[in-house]
């Protein structure tokens, strides 16, 4: 009885407030869309990567016939989900995995067979390919030898610590260009440009010392990850505070759904695209997370190959965001009254003195 007058008593003070209510509720419906996007987002994006698996490039060292059967063999048994190619020498294969041309490359032996793999491009590339491998070394009753030729930071034994450096820069940037939007929105846009561009460098500073000094994610060339990370940030709080001039309260899901749904699904942080489905695999070779994560790969860990194509997207991105800042300064001055003539004192009190001046 006790349960059900409270029911009673809960149901009246809802009937009574509802006017005050609606409003609370329809606030509500953003924060449960948004929980709903990130729940297909991140579920969509990282469950079960071996079913999405497809065009995995892997190489068979050796031109021999009994190799290019092999790598014909591995091919017929994996369908799509591997790229196979036979390659002259362990040197060639070494080569081609440095380049980040290929996830792995399986060297033939009676004895000891060896794979080659780079972990610091994709651990879960690396580990999918040693999956393929070791079966195929076990047909052969020999162990399978696992080579790394990658060295991780000291501080990323799991080479997915970039990934945790673009979550906070991410989530910086974004809070950055919603905070000068709400309370800057009395100022000029170029007021709050040269704001959100002093924010993106805290944020990208932030970055760099968590990333270096504080955890060792980063062990050298600390200043050109710490130069792609201003350019990330930067990209992200333009076109933040270009959009809250448009969008006003829906920024923060907009932002959301650009740069967390679908920015850390595509970035290559936890799943390389072979082994996501083909939306985010497209997105991968474009989007800015993927553009701060593999460059910064690709600085630390390959010699710089791929490294400029992914500057070029971290580029083009903030040239997006000043354009459409630009955009928004144009809409802004053609939405606001002309101000008002300041006139001399005297001038409203009808003066004599001023009107004779006047004249």
């Amino acid at each position: 009885m006790r349960h059900k007058r409270t029911a009673r008593l809960l149901v009246g003070h809802l009937l009574v407030e509802r006017h005050a209510v609606r409003p609370v509720l329809g606030h509500l419906v953003v924060p449960l869309l948004m929980c709903l996007g990130m729940g297909l987002a991140y579920l969509g994006a990282f469950h079960a990567p071996q079913a999405h698996a497809h065009d995995l490039r892997v190489a068979v060292v050796g031109t021999s016939e009994h190799n290019r059967l092999l790598a014909q063999a591995i091919k017929d048994r994996a369908g799509d989900a591997v790229d196979v190619t036979t390659l002259p020498d362990r040197a060639a294969a070494r080569q081609h995995i440095m380049d980040r041309d290929l996830v792995a490359a399986y060297v033939p032996r009676s004895q000891h067979p060896e794979l080659l793999v780079a972990a610091a491009n994709s651990s879960t590339s690396a580990t999918a390919a040693e999956e393929i491998f070791t079966t195929v070394a076990a047909q052969q009753d020999a162990p399978l030898r696992i080579t790394d030729l990658s060295r991780p930071a000291g501080g990323d034994p799991g080479n997915q610590g970039l990934f945790f450096v673009l979550i906070a820069l991410t989530i910086g940037s974004n809070a950055c260009a919603v905070a000068i939007g709400t309370a800057g929105a009395a100022l000029r846009m170029w007021t709050r440009l040269a704001i959100g561009i002093a924010g993106a460098l805290a944020v990208s500073v932030i970055g760099a010392v968590l990333a270096g000094p504080a955890f060792h994610v980063v062990d050298h060339d600390l200043r050109g990850v710490w130069a792609m990370a201003w350019l990330y940030a930067a990209g992200i709080t333009t076109l933040g505070i270009g959009l809250h001039a448009f969008l006003k309260r829906l920024t923060m899901p907009v932002l959301m759904v650009l740069f967390i749904m679908l920015n850390f699904t595509s970035s290559g942080g936890v799943l390389e695209p072979e082994l996501q489905n083909g939306f985010l695999g497209s997105l991968h070779a474009f989007w800015n997370g993927a553009g701060f994560v593999e460059g910064a790969r690709s600085l630390l860990y390959f010699g710089s190959a791929g490294l400029g194509a992914r500057l070029l997207s971290l580029v083009l991105w903030l040239l997006a965001g000043l354009l459409l800042v630009a955009r928004a300064a144009v809409a802004e001055r053609r939405g606001r009254p002309a101000p008002a003539p300041v006139l001399p004192a005297g001038a409203e009190s009808g003066d004599p003195t001023f009107r004779t001046a006047a004249v």
